[in-house]
């Protein structure tokens, strides 16, 4: 979740501010040794894999705001949040691949780092590789269960998020739904709101929001990635020499990156992409083919699809786009895929082959339609209706979305197949994705997709 914090900094290093502050910031970056005597690692590919990994660190925020933004407890000395980061060979193109924390892994043999004792491989939940090994079994576990070979390591805390956040004067996030969350406190209704560092940690941490738990996190987290790269790209910040310096200073000050990753790669990457936008950056989440699957000892965890995270990570190996046969129009993202709504379509024109014309569009979109569309009571309908039982109002609102101009009505009792009258105003069915990437479809989003428009 704090990719972009890290990716703000060599974008800006662009803005031509040079080589001697950079090495003076340089000085405040901790590192470490992630790759130390690393023995039969994946081939190396086509671009750049950066591991990006966020620890808790709630130990160095003061006790105000550890209450106001509910962050009581002991920090689990484990990751937060965990991302592979492609910056593709041409430095046109970030994509950016989440790792669910309670994703089932099992580590390489170690030593651990508490207690000094050997271990032998065994089942661990992903984000607890890093409490037993620190940053090293961390990427050896990643390059193992990915093979995609890591040439870069950076660890960021909550601080370093909160106060990059404040620097560039906040971030614009829009969501259609109200967002409450009683352990973080995320309290925000539907709407755009600009979120200051705290309300920021507090909307990337909120995992109770709704039944999605850790995956529905990890939406929320691309969402603001990307509305952070529209917030640095397009506010100024790289041209004001000023708020440079305040910016980097706001990361690195709480960064540990391997050693080497400096000022020369800073610069370089910087400069390659100082045309970088949102539409420039693509964010998925490992496919998860098995949810709750239990591991004595471990407990809950999430199982990778096999055949779909294979695919996706051949991807990165092979420096391609995540989606690459996806245009690069804009294409509304809705709560629910079309592929799990049930559609009945009525013609309620007097137009012949109209309801046909309907039905087979929506199908070709996705929808599930009866494949056998019947004339409505009456022949003049004017603007084409959404007819929905109460209980399935977000499957309504994604298929309504799909049908520009419609008008949604509810109708108690009529069950889980919506349906479409269609009036004389249709004029085609427009393609939708879902926002949930475990829904359907190849589960990628892009930056300007999932920004505020």
């Amino acid at each position: 979740m704090r990719v972009v914090t890290t990716l703000s900094v060599v974008v800006l290093a662009s803005a031509g501010i040079g080589h001697a502050v950079m090495t003076s910031l340089e000085a405040d970056i901790v590192r470490v040794d992630p790759f130390k005597d690393m023995k039969n690692r994946p081939e190396a590919g086509h671009g750049m894999n950066v591991l990006l990994v966020g620890t808790d660190g709630r130990d160095k925020i003061g006790a105000e705001e550890r209450r106001k933004y509910r962050l009581g407890g002991a920090p689990c000395h484990c990751t937060d949040t965990m991302m592979i980061v492609h910056i593709s060979e041409d430095r046109e193109r970030a994509s950016v691949v989440s790792l669910p924390r309670d994703s089932y892994a099992v580590t390489p043999p170690h030593v651990d780092r508490t207690t000094g004792a050997r271990h032998g491989g065994h089942p661990v939940k992903l984000n607890a590789a890093y409490a037993e090994g620190g940053p090293q079994l961390t990427v050896r576990t990643v390059e193992s269960m990915t093979k995609v070979k890591i040439d870069h390591y950076l660890e960021v805390d909550f601080t370093s998020f909160m106060k990059t956040v404040d620097v560039v004067g906040g971030v614009r996030i829009c969501t259609a739904d109200p967002l409450k969350d009683s352990y973080t406190g995320l309290d925000l209704p539907a709407g755009q709101h600009t979120l200051e560092g705290g309300q920021a940690l507090q909307y990337v941490r909120a995992r109770h929001v709704d039944g999605a738990s850790d995956l529905g996190r990890m939406r929320r987290q691309q969402r603001f990635m990307a509305a952070l790269v529209d917030r640095v790209t397009s506010s100024g910040i790289m041209l004001n020499p000023m708020k440079f310096r305040d910016v980097t200073r706001a990361v690195l000050g709480s960064v540990r990156a391997d050693k080497g990753f400096g000022t020369d790669e800073m610069l370089d990457l910087g400069r390659a992409m100082r045309n970088f936008s949102p539409s420039s950056s693509e964010f998925t989440t490992v496919p998860v083919g098995g949810v709750g699957y239990v591991v004595e000892g471990v407990g809950s965890t999430l199982k990778w699809d096999p055949v779909k995270a294979e695919r996706l990570f051949h991807a990165l190996r092979q420096d391609q786009p995540l989606s690459p046969n996806r245009p690069r129009g804009a294409v509304p993202l809705v709560p629910v895929a079309p592929q799990r709504i049930h559609v009945q379509v009525e013609n309620g024109t007097s137009t012949p082959g109209l309801g046909r014309r309907v039905d087979a569009a929506l199908a070709a979109a996705g929808f599930l339609t009866t494949r056998t569309p019947v004339t409505h009571a009456t022949d003049d309908v004017k603007r084409t209706v959404v007819a929905y039982d109460p209980r399935w109002d977000r499957s309504a609102k994604s298929l309504a979305t799909a049908l520009p101009g419609s008008e949604l009505r509810q109708v108690p009792g009529l069950g889980p197949t919506l349906k479409v009258i269609a009036g004389t105003d249709f004029a085609r069915v427009r393609t939708v994705r879902a926002e949930d990437p475990g829904q359907g479809g190849d589960g990628v989003v892009r930056g300007d997709e999932v920004a505020c428009s």
